[in-house]
């Protein structure tokens, strides 16, 4: 049987496409899941950009494409398909060293029929992109291109320029916020009333959002006061970077930086976690 680690405290997430999974995995640990989501990807369907990197990549002019999230990958394709035949796409993608940060750009490049050239090992941050890369070759005076993701990441892009790559981000979609905001502002009067013990963060942009809220509504210092109460698990470096920006806590990081392994991991070590916080 599953493992009842949360013992039935309040687990709060902000998960939006994998709602329903993170909700279940609570459920599953022994939880009780407070899951509503903190943003919505927008794509930019008028996206001159992509349709410029479209023609580059189907005329060789790309060597390395560097893709960092599966729906980003998965959207990049249909506005390419849009304009050209998945034929010529295959031309130009055969002439380009495919990087994907970790499995969902692979797992949507199978669904293409593409077999990435490298793969970025966990915690997947933009720094094992840029070592993946200075272990494949050296980029000065390549032409590289980066698939963006909700917002731009200029530390990966000035590292790719400092060794000498010429750049150009293609971004696929953004982020806002969600377009009914109660549900995320009731999740949050909980965590400010002390009704949630912990709350897992999976995404940077999360906590942006989160906090951009709390600010509309004058919430920032009663949601801080209420932290020190609460037990905050991390995915990963990229989201506990972005945590501690904000000046909150970073209680928890999995072995991994994956959804299943945060929520499994954060089970069993919670009654610890929650006596550290206690003191």
């Amino acid at each position: 049987m599953s493992d009842k680690g949360f013992s039935g405290i309040t687990v709060a997430a902000f998960e939006s496409r994998m709602a329903s999974e993170m909700t279940r995995l609570i459920e599953r640990y022994g939880g009780r899941p407070l899951v509503t989501p903190a943003l919505r990807e927008l794509p930019i369907r008028d996206n001159p950009t992509a349709l410029r990197f479209g023609i580059r990549l189907i005329e060789g002019q790309v060597d390395i494409l560097i893709l960092m999230t599966g729906i980003g990958t998965t959207e990049l394709f249909e506005i390419l398909r849009s304009r050209h035949p998945m034929s010529s796409i295959l031309v130009g993608v055969k002439q380009t060293a495919i990087v994907a940060r970790g499995p969902k750009p692979v797992a949507a490049l199978k669904a293409l029929g593409i077999t990435p050239t490298l793969t970025v090992p966990e915690p997947n941050t933009w720094v094992d992109v840029v070592s993946t890369l200075d272990e494949y070759r050296p980029v000065k005076g390549l032409r590289v291109a980066v698939q963006e993701y909700g917002i731009s990441n200029p530390d990966l892009l000035d590292a790719l320029r400092k060794r000498g790559a010429e750049v150009f981000p293609v971004p696929v979609y953004k982020w806002g916020l969600p377009e009914d905001l109660t549900p995320l502002r009731q999740v949050l009067d909980q965590v400010i009333a002390g009704n949630v013990q912990v709350m897992l963060m999976t995404n940077a942009m999360q906590i942006d959002h989160v906090m951009q809220v709390l600010e509309q509504d004058g919430k920032i210092d009663p949601f801080r006061a209420a932290l020190k109460r609460v037990v905050v698990a991390s995915i990963g470096p990229t989201a506990s970077e972005r945590l501690r920006h904000y000046d909150w806590p970073v209680d928890f990081e999995p072995s991994h930086s994956k959804m299943g392994i945060l929520v499994k991991e954060a089970s069993e070590q919670i009654q610890d976690l929650l006596k550290s916080k206690a003191h």
